[in-house]
């Protein structure tokens, strides 16, 4: 764990469900890094992910997109790559950029992969995993048509598919105004909450929590939400 990590973790009070207003506060303040973090969610659900029918999954356009500059990540060989510069993609590359993220690069926001280069991109699962970056053909990231996957990433549209009961997603960037995080935190949530499979007993949502790229996570009580 980092000095700085450490710090942040010994000044402030991460055991605690917190308002969502002061959750978005506090996540901001501890967005400490040199680069433009991501704010991340992470939502709980009451769902058997080995049913196939309470799997929750699709693409949200959120009411502030994630930012003026969307970094939009691009798998593909060398015929393709200019296809997706073309198109406004942040970082191109093949086999050099899977090692690189291999190596924990994760400086951008969404990605995409040609179908070809899936087979050595599917290796970088627990890397892109966790933060909800995988490319996933269902969705529309794994394509050969790079130019619209990479125009619609650019206008701000992300995945969100459930990993056993967790989803994750970046919702905000560090530097928004937080009347623009506190929108993207409730109609991400709102829209989850839509998605409730039929025959869930109790509870749907079980758990919220938001937290910077390197950062803690901050849990959110459900009050917030009108739970």
């Amino acid at each position: 764990m980092s000095k700085r990590i450490k710090k942040i973790i010994a000044d402030n009070d991460f055991s605690k469900s917190y308002s969502l207003d002061d959750a978005v506060d506090l996540a901001i303040k501890v967005s400490t890094c040199k680069f433009n973090e991501t704010i991340d969610i992470c939502m709980n659900l009451n769902i058997d992910p080995k049913n196939g029918e309470q799997n929750v999954r699709g693409k949200i356009q959120l009411p502030k997109g994630l930012g003026k500059n969307v970094k939009v990540c691009v798998f593909a060989s060398d015929d393709k790559q200019q296809e997706a510069k073309d198109a406004g993609a942040d970082i191109v590359g093949a086999d050099e950029l899977v090692e690189k993220v291999e190596g924990g690069f994760i400086d951008f926001d969404r990605c995409i992969s040609t179908p070809e280069m899936m087979p050595k991109v599917g290796k970088l699962g627990k890397v892109l995993g966790p933060r909800n970056l995988m490319p996933n053909p269902k969705l529309g990231s794994v394509t050969n048509d790079l130019k619209k996957a990479v125009e619609d990433a650019k206008a701000g549209e992300i995945e969100y598919k459930n990993s056993d009961t967790l989803i994750q997603a970046g919702i905000a960037k560090s530097d928004f105004q937080k009347d623009e995080v506190l929108n993207n935190v409730k109609y991400f949530v709102e829209t989850i909450t839509k998605e409730r499979p039929s025959g869930i007993k109790g509870e749907f949502v079980k758990k919220v929590s938001i937290s910077p790229t390197m950062g803690p996570g901050i849990n959110i009580n459900m009050e917030s939400f009108g739970a």
